[in-house]
């Protein structure tokens, strides 16, 4: 099915999204995927971004990606990562609003910027039931927090990220599977996207099953 071109409402702004829906017949799970940091470039077209949204229509499982507020056709200002939050809620809400969508089964995933926002959403969202991060651009207690999150998770490192440093992780992915490092990847994942692709669907597919 060809990708659809939505907007969607978020307090007073409207926001730029593109829903994809798999072949087969719903009502699907569906996950909103959320891309990397809006003054860096980061948008709906992100590498990764693209890779999840793939994975997902692979396995069943509808994938909506979207601009966050102030990028491309996206209505309103950059948030600090604060008002972003909103605009992920946002997303949830019109995604299970709309028929195809199995409401009991919603998911988060997210890239670098996007993957903190889609995080701080996913502690106060009892709607998500799992959540798969790649590179999530955490910061002091967010990765404790991310480890003792109780719901089902999936959190891919790059080995060679400067931006999210070994440092920050390292205890974590010793402590755990959910917690996955890729040695050839760095922060930007390039030339790693199937590999994203692979775990993201499996873990997922597994999880919507």
């Amino acid at each position: 099915m060809k990708p659809e071109r939505v907007s969607i409402p978020s307090g007073e702004i409207s926001l730029e999204g593109v829903l994809h829906l798999p072949e087969c017949k719903g009502p699907f799970p569906g996950v909103v995927v959320t891309h990397p940091h809006p003054l860096y470039g980061g948008d709906m077209e992100s590498n990764v971004v693209l890779a999840v949204c793939e994975a997902l229509v692979e396995k069943s499982i509808a994938a909506l990606r979207f601009n966050f507020r102030g990028v491309g056709g996206s209505g309103g200002s950059y948030g600090g990562g604060v008002k972003e939050q909103d605009d992920v809620k946002a997303t949830l809400d019109y995604l299970s609003a709309r028929r195809e969508i199995d409401t009991g089964r919603l998911g988060l995933a997210g890239y670098s910027f996007g993957g903190a926002v889609a995080f701080a959403v996913a502690q106060a969202e009892t709607r998500v039931m799992a959540i798969a991060l790649v590179s999530p651009a955490l910061r002091g207690e967010g990765w404790e927090q991310l480890a003792a999150f109780g719901r089902p998770k999936l959190v891919l490192l790059g080995e060679a990220d400067t931006v999210v440093p070994r440092a920050q992780w390292q205890k974590y992915t010793a402590q755990s599977r959910d917690f996955q490092v890729i040695p050839a990847a760095d922060h930007f994942w390039w030339g790693c996207e199937e590999e994203i692709e692979r775990k993201v669907g499996q873990f997922l597919g597994k999880e919507f099953a």
